[in-house]
Formats: C-alpha cells, structure tokens, sequence
C-alpha cells in the first residue's frame, strides 16, 4: 500500500462524507420547514398510511424513518406502515449510493420503495382480520424537532451574523474551503460534468442555509442533530472501508472470493442488516461499485438494513423491533436470492 493509494481512499472518503453531510443538511431544513403537514393525511386510511410511509422511506437519511416510529408510538400510523417505511429505506446509505453508484442507487430506492408498499398491504390486510395481534402502541416521546422554523427572517438575520457563533462560523468556514478545493479540482471530480456541478450548487444552497437559519435552528438541528451525530461516524466508516478493502486486497483475491460466493454474500447481507446502526452496510455498496458483489447482494442488504431508523423502536418496543427485523431479514432473503436466481 502506497501513500497515495492511502491518500486517494482518505480524498474519496471526505468526498462521499461531504456530500452525505450536505444533503442531510438540506433534508433538515425541508424537514423542519414543513413539518407535520402530513398527519391528518396519515390518520385517513390505511392505504394512505402505506404510500406515505413508502415515500418517507424512499427518502435518503434516517428522517423518513424516525417520523413514521414516532408517529406509531404515538398510534397515528399502523404496523404494516411501520415494516413499510423500514422496507423502503436505506438509512444514510441511500446517500453513499447515490454519490457512489447514483444509477444503480435510484434502482434500488425504486424497488424498495415498491417491495415496501407490497409488504404493506399485505401486513395492512392480516391487521384488519387480527387487530389484536397489534397492540395498542405507547406515548413515548422518540424524536423531537417538530416545532417548525422561521429560517429566514430578514430583521433578525443582520444581527445574527454580526454576533457569529461558533458553530455558524465553523460550518461556514468548513464548507467554503470545501467549495474552494471543489472548484479548483482538488476534491472530488476533477472535470466538469453533472455531478461536480450539483455537488457546486448543493453547496451554494447548504452555505445560504448555514448562514440564514437562527441560531437555535443551526445548534440543535443543523450542528447537533447532523454534524456531531453524523459527519465522523461517516467518515470513518467510509473510510475504514476502504482502508479495509485496499489492504485486503494485498493479501487475498477478495473480489474473485466473492464471485464466486455470491450466495453466501446474501446470507451475510442478511446478518449484517440485523444491525441497527447506519455504516455496515457501506461494505455492500464499496463491493458492488467495484463489482466484486452481485446486484441481488446489494438489493438483500438495501432491503434488511434499516440505518438508523430502528433504533428508537428498539428504545420503545424490543418486540415489535424484532418482529420488523424478522420480516425485513424474510422478505430480503426472498428478493435476494429471486435476483440472485435470474443473475442479477
């Protein structure tokens, strides 16, 4: 292993961090922005339940889910919504793909998405004829920040800025010098094609964000809520992927090991998605960008894991966690080696 190979895993590493970190910035901000517009929508019908609870799924970052566990903790959404959502989502992972593989991130999401909604209506039809196999669920407080925002006031904003704080100034500079290297090639792409031109613009919109919002917003949503929860749990993930992918690499022909077990990789997937954290699942998407791993690999993993999304349910209900786990883990081994059987 050579210093730049070790310096090109840490470049590439603080890339896909950069870009997960913007978009859970702008996903904040939308959901804060609009919250909680779309509980009267969700007490109506079942049916709604299910479509919503997909799309929120279907969302990049752990948002999507952390909503639809609040709102069944709180009796608002049904089981069959809460398997859904989990189903459909892929935790911050969805980012990495889509910075990653960003074709084959929007495939997965889409069948996701679908296999969620088919699951849904399923477990929606069995809670009719059983209601008393879903218990009453409790009052448990899972995750806040629902209080809704005025993110840019004009009076106030003048003022802010001439009484900088910390925070607003280290997210300011932080982002700048990365806009910087950016456009001059340092970091990330290194001609300009569609990709170097969203990271630019996405960066343009994170740093209007950082430098409007109210302090309150920047301390509790944007710094506590995404960067001191997120941004180096991240990176060392992603980059102790790489680091871990590169020096396997000098001993065993990892990638010749795992096409040639593509079925064991599946069951691995499965086991691995039973972990209730974002960042294990990175591996999966690392080999099949590299094409070490199937798509059915990739597509088992995406359906099992569900980042961060369970853990307040795990807080709230160990049962009903296990009973999620134990129809995600069903559902991605059926998928999973289905693909696996066309050869996708």
């Amino acid at each position: 292993m050579t210093f730049q190979s070790f310096f090109g895993t840490f470049k590439e590493a603080l890339t896909i961090t950069s870009f997960v970190l913007i978009i859970l910035l702008v996903v904040e901000y939308i959901h804060v922005q609009t919250t909680g517009r779309w509980t009267n929508a969700l007490k109506k019908k079942g049916w709604i339940q299910i479509l919503i609870s997909a799309l929120l799924g279907a969302t990049p970052g752990c948002i999507g889910a952390f909503t639809v566990v609040s709102f069944y903790t709180h009796g608002i959404v049904s089981f069959s919504s809460l398997v859904t959502v989990m189903i459909a989502t892929a935790g911050d992972e969805a980012f990495v793909m889509l910075a990653m593989i960003p074709k084959t991130g929007l495939i997965i999401i889409g069948i996701t998405f679908l296999i969620g909604i088919a699951v849904g209506f399923l477990l929606l039809a069995y809670e009719k004829k059983r209601p008393a196999r879903f218990p009453v669920r409790g009052q448990l407080e899972l995750h806040k920040g629902f209080e809704g925002c005025t993110c840019l006031n004009l009076k106030t904003l003048k003022q802010q800025l001439h009484n900088i704080t910390t925070e607003r100034v280290l997210m300011l500079l932080g982002f700048l010098i990365y806009l910087i290297f950016l456009i001059a090639g340092e970091i990330g792409p290194g001609k300009w094609n569609w990709v170097k031109v969203t990271f630019v613009i996405l960066l343009s919109v994170t740093i209007f964000i950082i430098a409007t919002v109210p302090d309150h917003f920047l301390s509790k949503h944007l710094w506590d809520h995404v960067v001191r929860k997120h941004l180096l749990r991240i990176f060392l993930w992603t980059w102790g992927t790489f680091i871990f992918l590169l020096l396997a690499g000098q001993f065993i022909d990892i990638n010749h090991w795992i096409r040639a077990n593509p079925a064991y990789m599946i069951v691995l997937a499965i086991l691995i998605g039973i972990i209730p954290e974002s960042g294990p699942h990175l591996i999966f998407v690392t080999l099949f960008a590299q094409g070490a791993i199937p798509f059915s690999v990739l597509l088992t993993s995406s359906v099992v894991q569900d980042g961060h999304g369970t853990l307040p349910l795990l807080a709230e209900s160990r049962l009903q966690f296990v009973y999620v786990k134990l129809i995600n883990m069903t559902v991605g081994a059926v998928f999973g080696f289905l693909a696996l059987a066309v050869r996708l």
